[in-house]
C-alpha cells in the first residue's frame, strides 16, 4: 500500500476534528522514508489551546495506528505527526477564516492595501465587512466585499491596537454605520 495522500488522511481527520470543535484547515504529507511527516493544521471557535491540540494529537495518532494495524493506511517505517494551528500567514479563503479574525488588520491580495476586518454578514456568501482607513479629514468607513474579491488576504501582525475610530466600527456592517457615511460600500 502506498503512503497515504492528504485526501486519504482527511477522511480520518475531519470527524476527529469536528468532535473536538475544530476544522481541519490543511494537511501536509512529506515523504522521506523514516523521516516522513504528517502536518495537520486545525482551527476552531474558540481557538484551540495547547491542551486541545495535545488531546487531538493523541486521538489522531490512535486513529492512524488503528488504521495501519487494519491495513487501511501505511506510513512505512515511521513518521512524525504534528498537530498545530495554521498561524497568521495562512490565507483567508473561507468565511470562517474572516469571522475568526474580526478586528484584525489584513493585507488584501493583489496589492489591495491593508484594511481591518469589521465582520462578516450572516449567510453562506458573506459579504465580508472591511474598515477602510480614513485620511486627512475623513473618518474610516465600512464597506462590504464579496469573498471572491478578498480571498487570499493574510493577517498582518500588529504591535499596537486599532485606532479608536476603527475600534468603534468593529462588528458593524455598512448599513449599521451613520447615514452620513459615503455610499461606496458595495
Amino acid at each position: 500500500m502506498a503512503f497515504p495522500t492528504e485526501q486519504d488522511l482527511r477522511s480520518y481527520l475531519e470527524p476527529l476534528a469536528a468532535e473536538a470543535g475544530a476544522d481541519v484547515e490543511y494537511v501536509t504529507v512529506t515523504r522521506a522514508g523514516a523521516k516522513s511527516a504528517v502536518r495537520v493544521a486545525v482551527d476552531g471557535d474558540p481557538r484551540p489551546d495547547l491542551d486541545r491540540l495535545e488531546e487531538l494529537s493523541h486521538r489522531v495518532s490512535e486513529a492512524f495506528d488503528a488504521a495501519e494495524e487494519l491495513g487501511d493506511l501505511s506510513f512505512g517505517p515511521g513518521y512524525t505527526l504534528e498537530v498545530t494551528t495554521p498561524g497568521v500567514d495562512m490565507p483567508l479563503t473561507q468565511l470562517r477564516h474572516w469571522r475568526r479574525n474580526v478586528g484584525r488588520l489584513v493585507a488584501l491580495p493583489q496589492g489591495g492595501g491593508t484594511v481591518r476586518v469589521a465582520g462578516v454578514a450572516e449567510g453562506e456568501d458573506g459579504p465580508v465587512h472591511l474598515i477602510l482607513p480614513g485620511g486627512k479629514g475623513t473618518p474610516p468607513r465600512v464597506v462590504a466585499r464579496g469573498l471572491a474579491d478578498v480571498a487570499g488576504a493574510v493577517v498582518e501582525v500588529e504591535f499596537s491596537g486599532a485606532p479608536a475610530a476603527e475600534r468603534e466600527l468593529i462588528g458593524r456592517g455598512p448599513d449599521d454605520v451613520d447615514a452620513a457615511q459615503p455610499e461606496d460600500n458595495k
